[in-house]
């Protein structure tokens, strides 16, 4: 299996973040960016208002430590969004750092991820994207129409590995071009899954590995959808017609 390069981008809801070689767990609440330290990610990337988050949180989890020595150590590569969550202070404080801050407050038809992601594609010079893979936390959890529109988004970049995470769960984008596996890491994440047409109906779709397989199954919204389903096995694999979005459970640890 290829080894992914991880970007890191936040978003600004709760989140615990997973290592991003491997999808492992912290065990606190939040550990608003754990990752920001991790040698795998070339970059790190808040989605405006992620910025509070990581900037109010990643203190708590050094108590012993100045705040704002936490704070120059888990900085920031870059800030990007129409600015309207982001507060001040925290603006302030990253650009001093030397953070490079992208105001896109003049685009109001495309989501602050939408801005990042077109960020990564065309703007980060310097990065392997060969094998690219793009976290982000907190997308998950709160407003509907966010959630929807974060959705959106992995569908638009349908090239780009996109996953997509909560405390809960996590989703990504399986093109139907191509027959995927999934390697379950048991430890934590599953057993509940789901396999949900996006985009266009699914005329057939076929897995191995659930506890309900699909055998040439027929899905739409309107009619038959995958949730609820459950690994069975340590690998599962996918194949249909249309894009599917493949979420799963994470275990609380």
């Amino acid at each position: 299996m290829l080894r992914l390069q991880s970007i890191i981008l936040a978003k600004a809801k709760h989140f615990t973040v997973p290592s991003p070689s491997s999808l492992r767990l912290v065990k606190k609440r939040m550990i608003a960016m754990d990752l920001m330290h991790h040698s795998t990610a070339q970059l790190h990337l808040c989605a405006d208002g992620g910025a509070n988050r990581l900037y109010d949180e990643m203190p708590l989890f050094f108590p012993q430590e100045d705040a704002s020595d936490v704070r120059r150590r888990y900085k920031p590569d870059v800030i990007k969004g129409d600015m309207d969550s982001i507060r001040r202070e925290v603006l302030e404080f990253y650009a001093s750092l030397g953070t490079e801050i992208v105001d896109k407050s003049h685009d109001q038809d495309t989501t602050d991820l939408h801005k990042c992601v077109t960020y990564i594609r065309d703007s980060a010079s310097g990065l392997d994207k060969s094998n690219l893979c793009i976290l982000v936390v907190g997308a998950l959890g709160g407003r509907f129409d966010h959630e929807m529109g974060n959705l959106n988004v992995i569908c638009r970049f349908s090239y780009v590995r996109i996953v997509l995470l909560s405390n809960d769960s996590l989703i990504h984008l399986l093109p139907r071009t191509y027959c995927h596996e999934i390697h379950i890491q048991t430890s934590v994440e599953g057993p509940h899954c789901g396999l949900i047409p996006i985009g266009t109906p699914s005329k057939s779709s076929t897995t191995t590995g659930l506890q309900w397989d699909l055998n040439n199954t027929a899905m739409e919204f309107g009619g038959l959808v995958s949730t609820s389903n459950m690994v069975k096995e340590e690998k599962v694999t996918v194949q249909s017609d249309c894009d599917l979005l493949w979420t799963i459970s994470i275990k609380k640890l």
